[in-house]
C-alpha cells in the first residue's frame, strides 16, 4: 500500500490495511444512498448527520435495489442481522466492536460484529474521505469525495477505552459535553467518566434534594493558578446539569456507543454537599453551618460524617440518579463511580460520634471506617444491579466482591486489584493525566506535575508486565483523566487533551507492540493529517512546536515536577 494514501493515515491504527487490487476507487457523490441492515439504523443517521453536513449529499436511504440510481452505495450491515449466512461467517472472530470495510468502485461495505462495529467502521470511512469530512458544511459544492479502493479489517485491544472529565472545578456546559462524546467518538473511545461532584461543586439536579444544586452548584470566588497562586477570579462560578440535560447526554452517548459512567463523590471531595446540607457533616468537630462551596484546590478537611442519616441521604440521591443513568444504555452503563479517593481522617479522629461508630461496628480504626462506607454502597449498588466502581483508595480495607478499581495513583493500585480478582481501569497520574504540562519550557500555560508529551502518552502499557496472563484479564482497559482545576474554559481543555488523547486513543484500541518498540515517528507522521481534522473540528489543540501567544498564561502559578515520573 502507498503509504501517502488516506488509509495508511488512521488514528487509531487499523489491525489490518490492505489496497484491493483493481477495485477502483469508490466517488461518493450526490446519488450516493445509505443501505443500512437490521441494527444499523444508529450509524446511518450518523452518517447523514455528520457526512451529509460535510459533502452537502443527502445520503438518502436505499431503494429496493440497494444502490442509487447514477451511484453507488454506503453498505452497512452487522453479522447477526444479516439475513445472509455467509455474513454472519465472514465476521466470525470480530467481536461486537470489530469490524471489515472494504471500498472499492461500487460503494462501501461495513460489516460489524455488532453495532458498535458498524459504527466505528464509518468513523474510520469519515477518515478516509479526508479532513474536509470533519467539517459541518461543505466547502465547495460538487467537490470530489472519494474512498480508496481497501480493505480494512480492524477490531479494538482493550473493551474499556475512556476519558474523564471533570466538571466540577470547571463547569462544562452542556454542549461542550456534547461536542466532547463527538470528539471521543472520532476516536474510537466509549467510555465517558462523568465526575460531576466534588468540594468545588455539585453539577447534578437532585429533585428530592433541590440545595445540592440551589446552594451547591456555586462558589463565590476561583482560585487562579494552583492552589498556592495569589490570583483569584472574583466572580461567582457554577452550573449544572438539569436532569433532562443528563438524559439526553446518556442518549447521545448510546447512540455513539458511548457508556456515561457518572461519578458521585464519598466520603471525601464533599464540601459542596455539606455547604448545601449542613446536617451531612462532622458537626460535633465542625460548624457545617458555616461552609461555603470551596473556593480552592487541593483536598478539603470536610468530609462526610459516618451516620445513617448520610447513607440514607445518599441512598436516596442514588436511587434517583439511576434512573438517570440506566444500566442498560451501552456495554458499560452498568457502573456507578462513588469516588472514594483523598478522604482526610482528621475530622473523625476528633468526632466522638465517628469514633463511636468505628467501635459499635468493630472497625479497624478510621480507615476501617472508609471502607465501612465503600462497602455499604457496594451492596447497595450491586443490589440495584449496578457495580461499584471508586479510586484505588477503596482497596484499604478490603474490597468486596464485583467492585472495580480506577487505579489512579500509579500502576499499583490495579496490580493488587488485579490479583485479588477485580477488574481495572488503568489510568495513573503519572502516566495519563491530562492535566499535566506537554513540555518543559517556559510558555506552558499554568504547568502542572510531570512533562507528559505526546509520545510520553503514545508509550504508556496500561497492562503491568508483572501481571499473569489471567490476572491481566482484569484489566478492562484505559482511560485518560481530564482535570479541570487550572482549566478555566473549553479552550484550555482542548489545549490540555489534544493531540493526547489521540495517543492515548491508539494506545486503547491498536495492537500495538511493546512500549520502547512502538514507532512513534509513523504515527507523527499520521498526526499530520489528524491535526488537519481536529482543526475542521475546530479543537483548540496544542500546536508540536508550542503554544501559540493566546493559549500562554503569563504570570499564572503552577506547580511543575522536575524529572521523570516514578513507575509505581
Amino acid at each position: 500500500m502507498e503509504t501517502d494514501t488516506a488509509a495508511a493515515r488512521l488514528i487509531p491504527a487499523p489491525r489490518s490495511v490492505r489496497e484491493v487490487p483493481g477495485g477502483g476507487d469508490f466517488v461518493l457523490d450526490a446519488a450516493t444512498v445509505v443501505d443500512a441492515g437490521p441494527g444499523t439504523g444508529a450509524t446511518a443517521r450518523w452518517l447523514r448527520g455528520a457526512l451529509g453536513a460535510a459533502t452537502g449529499f443527502p445520503l438518502d436511504p436505499a431503494p429496493g435495489g440497494g444502490h442509487g440510481r447514477d451511484g453507488g452505495a454506503i453498505r452497512l450491515r452487522t453479522a447477526s442481522g444479516d439475513a445472509a449466512g455467509e455474513a454472519a461467517g465472514e465476521a466470525a472472530g470480530l467481536g461486537p466492536e470489530g469490524y471489515r470495510l472494504t471500498a472499492g468502485r461500487d460503494g462501501v461495505s461495513i460489516l460489524g460484529g455488532g453495532p458498535a462495529g458498524v459504527f466505528w467502521g464509518a468513523q474510520t470511512l469519515r477518515q478516509l474521505l479526508g479532513p474536509a469530512a470533519f467539517r459541518r458544511a461543505p466547502l465547495a459544492r460538487g467537490g470530489r469525495w472519494t474512498v480508496p479502493a481497501v480493505a480494512v479489517e480492524d477490531a479494538p485491544r482493550f473493551r474499556w477505552r475512556g476519558q474523564m472529565l471533570d466538571v466540577a472545578r470547571h463547569f462544562t456546559p452542556k454542549d461542550g459535553v456534547l461536542r466532547q462524546l463527538d470528539l471521543m467518538a472520532a476516536h474510537k473511545l466509549n467510555v465517558f467518566h462523568f465526575h460531576l461532584t466534588d468540594d468545588q461543586g455539585w453539577r447534578v439536579e437532585v429533585k428530592g434534594r433541590p440545595r445540592l444544586t440551589e446552594v451547591g452548584a456555586w462558589r463565590a470566588r476561583t482560585k487562579s493558578g494552583h492552589r498556592a497562586s495569589p490570583l483569584w477570579e472574583d466572580k461567582p462560578h457554577g452550573g449544572f446539569y438539569t436532569q433532562d440535560d443528563l438524559r439526553e447526554i446518556v442518549a447521545y452517548a448510546a447512540e455513539r456507543h458511548i457508556s456515561v459512567v457518572p461519578e458521585i463523590d464519598v466520603p471525601g471531595h464533599s464540601q459542596a454537599a455539606i455547604a448545601a446540607y449542613p446536617e451531612l457533616g462532622n458537626t460535633d468537630v465542625v460548624d457545617t453551618a458555616a461552609l461555603s462551596v470551596w473556593d480552592t484546590w487541593g483536598v478539603s478537611p470536610n468530609v462526610l460524617a459516618p451516620t445513617d442519616t448520610v447513607l440514607r441521604f445518599y441512598e436516596e440521591v442514588f436511587e434517583e440518579l439511576l434512573g438517570l443513568f440506566p444500566a442498560d444504555a451501552a456495554p458499560f452503563s452498568h457502573f456507578f463511580h462513588i469516588g472514594g479517593d483523598e478522604c482526610p481522617k482528621d475530622q473523625w479522629r476528633r468526632s466522638p460520634a465517628a469514633q463511636a461508630r468505628i467501635r459499635e461496628l468493630g472497625l479497624d480504626g478510621e480507615d476501617g471506617l472508609q471502607s465501612w462506607f465503600v462497602r455499604h454502597f457496594d451492596g447497595w449498588l450491586a443490589a440495584r444491579g449496578r457495580r461499584l466502581i471508586g479510586w484505588d483508595e477503596i482497596l484499604e480495607g478490603g474490597l468486596a466482591e464485583g467492585a472495580a478499581v480506577s487505579s489512579w495513583r500509579g500502576y499499583g493500585g490495579g496490580v493488587a486489584a488485579a490479583r485479588a480478582g477485580h477488574d481495572v481501569v488503568m489510568c495513573p497520574e503519572q502516566q495519563v493525566y491530562l492535566d499535566h504540562r506537554q513540555d518543559g519550557g517556559p510558555d506552558e500555560p499554568v504547568p502542572i506535575g510531570y512533562v507528559r508529551t505526546l509520545e510520553d502518552v503514545y508509550r504508556f502499557e496500561p497492562v503491568p508486565p508483572e501481571l499473569t496472563p489471567a490476572q491481566a484479564r482484569h484489566v478492562l482497559g484505559t482511560q485518560a483523566n481530564v482535570w479541570t482545576e487550572v482549566m478555566e474554559d473549553r479552550a484550555r481543555v482542548d489545549y490540555q487533551t489534544f493531540p493526547r488523547l489521540a495517543a492515548l486513543a491508539e494506545v486503547a484500541w491498536s495492537a500495538l507492540p511493546a512500549p520502547g518498540e512502538r514507532d512513534f515517528a509513523d504515527f507523527e507522521r499520521r498526526m499530520g493529517e489528524h491535526y488537519e481534522r481536529l482543526d475542521a473540528l475546530g479543537v483548540a489543540y496544542r500546536p508540536p512546536t508550542g503554544p501559540r501567544p493566546w493559549q500562554r498564561r503569563p504570570g499564572v502559578l503552577g506547580r511543575p515536577i522536575e524529572g521523570a515520573p516514578p513507575n509505581v
